[in-house]
């Protein structure tokens, strides 16, 4: 009777040591950029609510860690997205977009099981934005982090630059309207110097250069 006593006690004591360990993480850096102001006067917003911002370019460079039990270590992914209405609306009280569909570009280095698990791990971080995945494509991604820039482009495809030193200049009734689209544990606010979408398939391309629309920092799911 002791042993069975003993044994149950190891064994529930073994189960919470295992629900006590940490989740396994996946960390890394997140740039985004849209096709509207996220800092702006209202009269700017008023102006770009209902007719701009529905077409965005995210990317995340993973630095370490599994998503889903797949290992992803440096491993780079970006998405083209296009909605059918700002994709920010639902932040300012209005309609969120009902279709909202992505290009998704993986690493050439990740296998098949990575490349699968780097499509759910864009749905999962964009926190349910994407609402079709129109094509998966492969293909070299730069993902550049300097003191002043982040640097994001896709041959034939994306090109996003984003200045860091963005300017939080109030005076003419500026301010945050919305937050970015992805999980983050830190994020800032830059300037998309530059900002294009040449790829086929969304039905749309777009260049929205040097506009307060852009979001940086760092993740960890």
């Amino acid at each position: 009777m002791r042993n069975a006593i003993v044994t149950a006690v190891l064994a529930v004591t073994g189960v919470a040591m295992l629900s006590a360990e940490p989740r396994a993480r996946i960390t890394g850096e997140y740039v985004e950029a849209r096709t509207a102001e996220v800092f702006a006067g209202g009269c700017i917003m008023n102006s770009e609510a209902e007719t701009m911002g529905r077409q965005a370019i995210m990317a995340w460079k993973i630095t370490s860690g599994s998503f889903e039990g797949v290992p992803l270590d440096g491993l780079t992914v970006a998405a083209a997205v296009a909605g059918d209405r700002n994709l920010g609306m639902r932040e300012m009280g209005g309609e969120e977009p009902t279709i909202v569909k992505a290009i998704i570009t993986v690493d050439p280095r990740a296998t098949r099981a990575q490349r699968d698990a780097l499509v759910r791990f864009v749905r999962a971080m964009s926190r349910g934005l994407i609402t079709e995945v129109v094509r998966v494509d492969t293909a070299p991604i730069k993902f550049a982090t300097s003191q002043t820039y982040v640097e994001v482009s896709v041959p034939e495809s994306m090109q996003l630059t984003v200045n860091k030193e963005m300017k939080h200049d109030p005076s003419c009734g500026a301010m945050q309207w919305f937050k970015p689209f992805s999980t983050l544990e830190q994020s800032a606010m830059g300037v998309a110097e530059a900002h294009s979408f040449s790829g086929q398939g969304l039905g749309t391309k777009w260049s929205a250069p040097d506009k307060r629309s852009a979001f940086f920092g760092t993740f960890a799911y």
